[in-house]
């Protein structure tokens, strides 16, 4: 079983996505905790918010109070209702969330039949509740709960010890081919993508791209791929490097035949589902692009939006740094497409969906009361693997820690120069020596 743990300040926003589901036929309430239940069992957005609202009225500095957890057992698991109310009883319980308002959905529109949480941690005091560790626990708590319902492992990524540590491409610290050679011999090992561009956006996050490249050879036509080291805009800032220089797994040919083992293996890879479902849920919970990226990027997802000169998204890949899999927003659903998400970010549509949540949502109190500055929670950490300077168990750790390196707006062809005259002192100062 695999879980997923969203944190976010839309409360309303994930209430609706799963009412959507029971509108749609897709879902059905389960449980309710702590919450009055009605006379004939049905319940609205609005009733469901109003019945947090004690709870967000008391809370003083806690920036995402709002939890929506997913439960997700295997495809071939077979559970009844009364199970998934039990396991998430004892998930809740065991997660220090027992005492809270929750509500248990249970949603029917795909093969993995799984059960979304929406619940607060803040308690009527106004205090966070403790969340220290809570991914590690999480994953522990589902390996139990597969013991205790005969429920199939979900399948994990072993980690051997022997994993490469990569270090994202610094254009201006010299020696680039070896620092590009030192990510693309290996990645390969360890990532599953099924597409140039789905290598390339795995490529960016180690400030490095892939060209193709076509031509002739004696007569004949012949394709082939060069690397670039990137600077912090995106842009091209090292000399072409041709991927033989790497080894035979850099180059095209071999590219393509991992693009297609990938393909046919990612088509039954079971995290394909909770990873789409996990999107969703960002999707109608982040207040913007940003908020967005940042909810996924904290449950282990790295988004790479790519857009034209105009602006426009041409292109959208996530990331799953747990399943290690590299997917394209179409390849997940047609509602997850680069084009979805023009439209979904274009600053008119988020506009119009504040005002229709801040309609439905009127005369109710400010979610942090008592005009308390919000105090901002830490990012929590991505599940991270390469990095095996990290005591092994110890799996949670800060983000991509130096992956994504700071932006520091210096020029490539400027460095150059600068390192060109450095070069040209030393050999005067030993003219003179002599």
């Amino acid at each position: 079983m695999i879980a997923k743990i969203g944190k976010g300040e839309n409360l309303y926003g994930a209430i609706s996505y799963n009412q959507k589901k029971i509108d749609s036929e897709n879902g059905q309430v389960l449980l309710l905790n702590r919450i009055p239940e009605t006379l004939d069992n049905t319940y609205s957005t609005n009733y469901l918010h109003q019945c947090f609202e004690p709870y967000l009225s008391a809370n003083i500095r806690t920036e995402k109070p709002v939890r929506h957890i997913s439960l997700n057992p295997d495809p071939a698991d077979r559970v009844s209702d009364g199970q998934f109310v039990k396991m998430a009883k004892e998930y809740m319980e065991r997660m220090g969330y027992g005492n809270q308002p929750y509500v248990v959905f249970k949603h029917t529109d795909i093969e993995r039949t799984h059960i979304h949480i929406v619940t607060v941690c803040v308690g009527l005091d106004g205090k966070k509740l403790p969340d220290s560790y809570d991914h590690p626990r999480s994953m522990a708590i589902c390996r139990d709960l597969e013991q205790t319902y005969n429920l199939i492992p979900a399948t994990e990524k072993q980690r051997t010890g022997n994993e490469e540590v990569f270090r994202p491409v610094d254009y201006r610290a010299g020696d680039v081919k070896s620092q590009i050679a030192s990510v693309v011999r290996h990645l390969p090992k360890y990532y599953g993508y099924a597409s140039l561009g789905a290598y390339n956006a795995l490529l960016s996050l180690f400030n490095i791209t892939a060209e193709e490249v076509k031509g002739e050879l004696h007569g004949q036509p012949k394709n082939g791929l060069v690397y670039f080291a990137m600077n912090e805009q995106g842009e091209k800032a090292s000399n072409p490097f041709k991927a033989s220089l790497f080894g035979k797994q850099a180059g095209l040919d071999e590219l393509q035949n991992q693009f297609a083992k990938a393909k046919e293996k990612m088509k039954a890879d079971p995290t394909r589902a909770v990873l789409k479902s996990t999107i969703e849920v960002a999707m109608h919970t982040a207040t913007d692009e940003a908020d967005f990226k940042k909810q996924l990027m904290e449950q282990g997802i790295n988004t790479v939006v790519r857009r034209n000169n105009e602006g426009r998204i041409y292109g959208i890949t996530f990331i799953d740094h747990e399943s290690r899999t590299v997917w394209n927003g179409s390849a997940l659903g047609k509602n997850l497409s680069a084009n979805v998400f023009n439209d979904w970010w274009n600053e008119q549509a988020v506009e119009q969906r504040r005002e229709t949540e801040n309609t439905n949502a009127q005369n109710q109190p400010p979610t942090a009361g008592n005009g308390t500055a919000i105090e901002k929670e830490e990012a929590h950490a991505l599940f991270n693997f390469l990095n095996k300077e990290q005591p092994t168990d110890d799996l949670w750790i800060n983000g991509l820690g130096g992956l994504l390196p700071e932006a520091q707006g210096e020029d490539y062809e400027e460095q150059e120069f600068a390192n060109r005259m450095k070069k040209k002192k030393k050999h005067r100062k030993r003219g003179r020596q002599h």
